[in-house]
């Protein structure tokens, strides 16, 4: 079973079997990937990679059946798409385009790495593509989906092996 993010009249949400949640998408909403920046929450079915979350703020990590890892202050994430470690997790200072893992909002409090742009990776054809949590009101992302933390935490302890995230344009 995988969890799908599609447009539901004027919101975004996901659903995972009879569970339903509101969500957030890319400021380009859900669309066939351009290349990296663009906004756009690439239509496709993704594999859930592994998770990462902050120790600090979550005292433990979150109950799920997939891969889960601390995220450290120095780590980061590459998406300069001309270096070698484009859409690859990088250790900060990093002097390459990157995006900081360790964020002083909330949003990558919880983090599930998507197998998007990963095997192998195209330069440019889009990184860090996440799902996280949302901001207040369910704001635009650079092209991740979001959840909220509550939500979020509560599809980990669902989801089975093998649950991908599938953005798709229409339900």
């Amino acid at each position: 079973m995988d969890l799908i993010v599609t447009r539901q009249g004027d919101i975004w949400q996901a659903r995972y079997g009879e569970k339903v949640w509101q969500a957030g998408v890319g400021r380009g909403g859900i669309a066939p990937k351009q290349v990296e920046g663009d906004g756009i929450s690439p239509i496709g079915c993704w594999p859930i990679r592994r998770v990462l979350y902050r120790a600090d703020k979550l005292g433990e990590a979150p109950a799920s059946v997939f891969p889960t890892e601390t995220i450290a202050a120095d780590d980061g994430w590459c998406d300069a798409p001309e270096h070698p470690d484009y859409n690859r997790p990088v250790k900060r200072p990093f002097a390459a385009s990157h995006e900081e893992m360790w964020r002083a909002d909330d949003l990558y409090d919880i983090v599930v790495v998507l197998g998007h742009n990963d095997d192998p990776v195209v330069p440019g054809a889009g990184s860090a593509v996440f799902l996280h949590v949302a901001s207040a009101g369910y704001g635009a992302t650079a092209g991740c989906a979001t959840l909220t933390r509550a939500d979020l935490l509560e599809f980990l302890a669902l989801a089975a092996p093998g649950t991908r995230l599938c953005f798709r344009a229409e339900e």
